[in-house]
């Protein structure tokens, strides 16, 4: 093996030694996601001398990323998030493959994807690609390595491993469309991420290396604001595997976000913040809960939380314009729908939410101040 050094505190524990990292560098994983979780485990995995790493990401690196997604710098903005990777870790290690897909995991290329590598670690944020991850490593038999975060809690288990169960296996059913906030929409600690996702490389490091109780069939939960850890038992359901085995013939036509109850039969109108804002008679409707921040008053929207909206719709005029924000534009959809079923004339989504609206409330506050100056 080449580069001796580099690995030299992987080689002197004996759990390790030059067979273990032998079995490193013949490795192969696949990170779904270069976000929050995927930087960790991609940073990690790549110190560690995984021989092949892949990363699958669709999106590019914003500024709000910064905060937790600590493979990019400034000069990545705007940049894809796994040719931007790809990038930070041939730095980090020339002596590994890290092969970059720029492109969305869909069911036309997940089965493919997947038969290429060892080990499957999902980095993902959505509860459609969680289900498609598992169904397509299910299907191709590779075990998982399944992380998440909400604010400031974390989960960490392994499926489909050593016939232990799968993700569905905890969860049969996704939640209600818009009833789990996302990070974008409910924020999360910065560091939180950096744990879940190198307690997910750690998993990774022992299916590789055979060491070790791996979390299949337990699925940890941390707290980082109590520092407490609890485990809790996942038993395998036979029905469920069997139920997800028979669907590789008709995998590529499953529609994971009709599944999830993301898509609606009715197309949504959506308005950006600019034609928004020069509707005069519209009226601000704020669907976001009563922490979310900041209270955008210049608009004088009317408060109403997606919970608690179907039980107020009577209190609310059916024949005005309405226009509908969240935090970033997706439970505003859903509370657009349930207007529109309820006999609303005229209600769109605000596209971008609250963070688009502060934003171009921002940009013309300063362009007025410009003009008087």
């Amino acid at each position: 093996m080449s580069n001796l050094n580099r690995y030299s505190r992987h080689i002197l524990l004996p759990e390790i030694g030059h067979e273990g990292q032998q079995k490193i560098s013949s490795a192969s994983v696949l990170v779904i996601g270069a976000g929050g979780l995927g930087c960790p485990v991609l940073q990690y995995l790549a110190a560690a001398g995984v021989g092949r790493i892949g990363i699958i990401d669709f999106d590019v690196v914003e500024e709000s990323n910064l905060q937790r997604q600590i493979l990019y710098g400034t000069s990545a903005l705007g940049k894809n998030k796994a040719l931007a990777a790809k990038e930070r870790l041939e730095d980090l290690n020339p002596l590994i493959t890290i092969n970059a897909y720029p492109e969305k995991l869909t069911v036309n290329n997940a089965l493919q994807l997947f038969s290429e590598y060892d080990i499957v670690v999902d980095g993902t944020d959505n509860f459609s690609t969680r289900y498609l991850v598992n169904d397509a490593c299910v299907i191709t038999a590779k075990p998982l390595v399944y992380g998440s975060i909400f604010k400031f809690e974390g989960q960490v288990s392994v499926f489909n491993y050593n016939n232990g169960p799968s993700y569905r296996c905890l969860f049969p059913k996704p939640p209600k469309a818009g009833s789990v906030p996302s990070c974008s929409e409910i924020g999360v600690l910065g560091v939180l991420p950096g744990i879940i996702g190198s307690m997910q490389a750690n998993e990774a490091l022992k299916i590789i290396l055979g060491n070790g109780d791996s979390l299949s069939g337990s699925l940890l939960l941390y707290n980082s604001l109590t520092a407490e850890s609890n485990i809790l038992k996942v038993k395998r359901v036979e029905a469920e595997i069997a139920k997800t085995v028979e669907m590789q013939e008709s995998f590529t036509t499953i529609d994971y976000d009709l599944f999830c109850g993301i898509e609606t039969a009715e197309e949504i109108e959506e308005i950006s913040t600019h034609m928004a804002l020069e509707k005069e008679e519209a009226v601000f409707l704020d669907v976001r809960e009563t922490h979310e921040q900041p209270k955008i008053d210049d608009v004088s929207p009317v408060y109403i939380t997606l919970g608690e909206l179907e039980n107020r719709m009577d209190s609310l005029d059916k024949e005005k314009e309405w226009i509908v924000f969240c935090q970033s534009g997706m439970r505003s959809k859903k509370a657009v729908e349930l207007m529109n079923k309820n006999g609303f004339k005229n209600t769109a989504s605000l596209k971008g939410g609250a963070i688009a609206l502060t934003g171009e409330l921002s940009r013309l506050a300063i362009k007025d101040q410009y003009k008087n100056g």
